[in-house]
């Protein structure tokens, strides 16, 4: 491959990763109405920072997903930091998200689990 390839990650829940699962693991659902963007992080610290603390608390049970985007996609979306250094993640618009899709190099893949413990 000549493109060099923008690693990212993404805290989901279990009904986005379901709907990720129904595309063979290939591309992201569109955005709900309250949902504007479309916000993979830089890194899988701060993906399983958002997966513990946020999904879990929503539906018991949060993950941490790792994709790769042709770099070539990626230089009109800057990154944006959002509190502590490591909190960085890319805004696309809804409306962007199928051309990312088309961008996305392999599959997305599951690389955490965390569950709320009793």
């Amino acid at each position: 491959m000549t493109d060099e390839l923008v690693e990212m990650f993404r805290p989901t829940g279990p009904n986005e990763l379901e709907l990720v699962k129904a595309s063979g693991y290939k591309c992201w659902p569109p955005r709900l109405p309250e949902q504007p963007i479309f916000y993979p992080v830089t890194n899988e610290q701060y993906a399983r920072e958002i997966a513990t603390q946020w999904n879990i608390k929503d539906s018991g049970v949060g993950y941490v997903t790792r994709f790769f985007v042709k770099a070539s996609f990626m230089p009109k979306y800057k990154i944006e930091q959002v509190g502590a250094a490591h909190h960085a993640e890319w805004w696309v618009p809804a409306e962007e998200l199928e051309s990312l899709n088309d961008n996305i190099v392999g599959e997305i893949e599951v690389i955490g689990e965390y569950r709320k413990s009793d």
